[in-house]
């Protein structure tokens, strides 16, 4: 087996509308957006965002409730400027958990993490 490509990401949240104002600020753009699910894009990626309570199946519950969110995986977003998409969530009022500095491995980036706690990278390859 060989997979194609990465689609997309299901994350369970606490409030709905909470998470899309976030990712919106990162450049989502939600497609589908109700009180318990919404769908975002960023060009072809998705991010489902699930609202804790509201899968109806005893399988998906279990992860639903699960915690912490997102341990040990980092959603690495690419930015054309990350000094600038830094300047722009602490504007919105989001108070990212590192400040942009440059890295060994060739990037310059900070970390930010949504209002459950999963971790975004906003990066850009130097």
């Amino acid at each position: 087996m060989k997979a194609k490509s990465v689609s997309g990401v299901v994350c369970y949240v606490k409030d709905v509308n909470a998470s899309v104002k976030f990712y919106e600020a990162l450049g989502f753009d939600f497609k589908v957006n109700d009180d318990v699910y919404a769908r975002g894009y960023i060009n072809w990626f998705f991010i489902d965002l699930v609202e804790i309570g509201s899968e109806g199946k005893d399988e998906f519950m279990t992860e639903a409730k699960a915690e912490p969110k997102g341990t040990g995986i980092f959603l690495n977003l690419s930015v054309d400027d990350v000094d600038a998409a830094y300047r722009d969530l602490v504007k919105a009022g989001y108070k990212p958990s590192s400040e942009p500095r440059d890295w060994d491995w060739g990037t310059r980036e900070f970390v930010v993490r949504d209002p459950d706690g999963y971790k975004i990278v906003l990066f850009k390859k130097k």
